[in-house]
């Protein structure tokens, strides 16, 4: 067959460029909605060594490690994939961040500002398109040949674009998953009649339908007829029932030799009956049988209006209207730039899957696959870049009535390990000591001196001393002591002793009780200790190239806790974000801490294991307001460790542990 090449497919030998395969383990960062009972099922299953129960996944990471991360476990399972992947040059990953009301105040006007990609969102939109069309296609290849691979052999492929490229991707689908395989182009007609001086209006999105095999799943779909075709076709009606009919012919269009015989005085048809004499006596029982025509009289069978199912689905979708504010579905509207309408998905999940069959959408966005796919009973795993898409996806899923637990996981210390490995280990300055590579190059992007002399201080940056966190591990409690006790023995102790009484902490992962437990110990010791997340950027080598990586200081929660008897009751206090990523101008438009929270959690018996979302508040189109108190009876005296998490108005998340006694 035809093949569609570009630069970049085969390598200078002539061989076809194979997808990246790094497998990872995957990292549970929160559990979400698990009852009590549920959670210690789940962990005594995995003290005895058993699978614990299913749990649909939520996954924050780059499909490129996340899809190869899935294949160990779920290559040939899945039935159904749909991805809306970026199909428009101009498409970034940019949002609308929304600044609520100031709670002081009765002004109901809200503040928004347009959040500009972060480096590793724009290294991605770099990766799609930075060679235009060549690294397009290259990466949805790449992308579709393992999605393939993680397709039952009854699954199908849905894949959702528009003019842009799906001409490109057709014959990329036709490739890779063989022409047999190739079911429909269906036209969505997503927008209304609009003029355009140069060409005509561009109003649809074209969905692919692809299978793994030439015998998929697929459940015809119905929509309600047209009232001009139930004027025309059930223009019958019955005096006694008032029900409305139309005559459907019983005459086989093909010859059916085995089929030819006379009923109540009515010859066969040339070719013959649709219908064995055994169904046409069951009509006749039922008073379905009508005789039609006088001088050639024929047998016709009744169907009633109320009875039909209505128009089958065909390739042209003109009855799912786009979201927008004055239509049907505006109640779904949660201001997600890309966001589908969930009838669009439900029709391709009902079409295409069974009840607990598994759905899987790698550019999740919104959310609205995992939505639709959880009201339908399907299993799903949702997988998207961008953290705002992940914390929009959980909230969207929480909104949905006893909704089953699912968690929430990346790929965390096991991408950094893979990182490191590669990036370090073939340098000449780290064959005797790749961590202490590692660590200069974090001082240097830190814009810190190196020093040497120390276990628990690296470098020096402005007089600050600065240490360095390792990939696989959160900056502890413990490492905090180690770097505070060595801060003071090193004063006046040589040429890089301290030169103020400051220390930098930079940290891929930080301990919960880290901002509060830590920075008091250090403040007791006389030590200003100041913590900053190392950004995931690093590990892009363009972004470091263009020194686009910047290091932003931890947030600080305060939270309030109430004891009466067994009732403990939280109310947040503060919440101070240090607002480096935020405009000038829209700082100035934050009035209470407040506003900066999007959405709060709690788990109120934290195992040491994983956050578990057993209760969560959160600000909504329709219910702005947030709730700052909760009140949690325990059933049982004892010592609990509360964890709560914070997620901010960009989608950042900050957890503070707190511990209390009940009698």
């Amino acid at each position: 067959m035809t093949e569609l090449t570009w630069e970049g497919k085969y390598d200078e030998q002539g061989r076809r460029v194979a997808p990246l395969r790094v497998t990872l383990p995957f990292q549970t960062i929160e559990t979400v909605n698990e009852s009590a009972q549920q959670r210690q099922r789940t962990l005594d299953l995995f003290s005895a060594g058993r699978d614990s129960d299913w749990r649909n996944r939520l996954i924050w990471g780059d499909k490129k490690y996340v899809l190869p991360s899935l294949l160990d476990e779920f290559a040939g399972k899945v039935n159904l994939i749909y991805i809306d992947p970026p199909f428009n040059v101009g498409a970034d990953f940019s949002f609308t961040a929304t600044i609520p009301d100031d709670p002081d105040t009765d002004d109901d006007e809200t503040t928004s500002f347009l959040k500009e990609p972060s480096v590793i969102e724009q290294k991605a939109y770099r990766d799609t398109w930075g060679r235009g069309m060549d690294s397009y296609l290259q990466w949805f290849y790449e992308t579709v040949v393992m999605l393939r691979e993680l397709l039952a052999d009854d699954g199908s492929i849905y894949v959702h674009l528009d003019w842009h490229v799906v001409h490109y991707a057709k014959a990329l689908m036709d490739e890779i998953f063989g022409t047999d395989c190739f079911h429909s182009e269906v036209v969505w007609k997503r927008a209304d009649s609009h003029n355009d001086a140069h060409t005509y209006g561009a109003v649809h999105d074209t969905i692919l339908f692809y299978s793994k095999t030439d015998r998929p799943i697929f459940i015809p779909q119905y929509v309600p007829l047209s009232q001009k075709t139930v004027d025309s076709w059930y223009r019958h009606k019955e005096p006694e029932t008032g029900r409305h009919y139309n005559l459907g012919n019983l005459v086989s269009p093909h010859p059916r030799p085995n089929l030819t015989y006379e009923y109540k005085g009515i010859k066969p048809p040339p070719n013959g009956w649709r219908i064995s004499r055994e169904r046409m006596e069951e009509y006749d029982r039922k008073g379905l049988l009508v005789i039609v025509g006088k001088t050639q009289p024929t047998l016709k069978v009744k169907q009633y209006l109320d009875e039909s199912r209505g128009r089958q689905v065909t390739d042209w979708w003109d009855d799912i209207s786009q979201l927008r504010g004055y239509s049907t579905n505006q109640d779904e509207r949660i201001n997600y730039s890309t966001q589908k309408p969930e009838a669009l998905l439900e029709r391709i999940i009902k079409a295409s899957s069974n009840e607990n069959d598994l759905v899987l959408d790698c550019f999740c966005g919104s959310g609205t696959t995992p939505t639709v796919a959880e009201k339908l009973n399907r299993r799903w795993i949702a997988c998207d870049l961008g953290r705002f898409a992940i914390h929009t996806t959980r909230k969207r899923l929480l909104s949905i009535e006893n909704v089953r637990p699912f968690v929430v996981q990346n790929l965390g210390k096991y991408e950094r390990q893979a990182w490191q490995k590669e990036a370090f280990s073939g340098q000449p300055s780290a064959v005797d000591n790749p961590q202490r590579a590692y660590v200069e190059f974090i001082l240097q992007l830190y814009h810190a001196r190196p020093i040497s002399g120390y276990v628990w201080l690296h470098g020096v940056n402005r007089g600050r001393m600065v240490h360095v966190g390792a990939v696989d591990a959160p900056v502890s409690v413990g490492d905090v002591t180690n770097i505070v006790t060595e801060f003071k023995k090193s004063i006046g102790k040589g040429k890089d002793s301290p030169a103020t009484n400051g220390v930098d902490i930079l940290g891929w992962d930080f301990a919960f009780e880290i901002n509060e437990v830590a920075r008091q110990q250090a403040a007791q010791a006389n030590v200003n200790a100041r913590f900053f997340r190392i950004p995931r950027d690093v590990m892009d080598k363009k972004a470091v190239e263009q020194g686009d990586i910047r290091f932003f200081e931890l947030a600080a929660l305060s939270v309030d806790v109430k004891k009466s008897k067994r009732d403990v009751t939280l109310t947040l206090a503060d919440f101070v974000i240090p607002p480096d990523d935020v405009p000038q101008d829209i700082q100035k438009a934050i009035k209470h801490w407040s506003q900066w929270i999007d959405y709060w959690a709690v788990d109120w018996d934290n195992k040491g294991d994983t956050f578990h979302n057993e209760w969560q508040t959160y600000r909504t189109r329709k219910s702005p307001e947030l709730q700052k108190s909760v009140t949690h009876s325990y059933e049982a005296p004892g010592e609990y460790r509360i964890m709560v998490k914070v997620i901010d108005i960009l989608g950042n998340d900050t957890t503070k542990m707190l511990k209390v006694e009940v009698k």
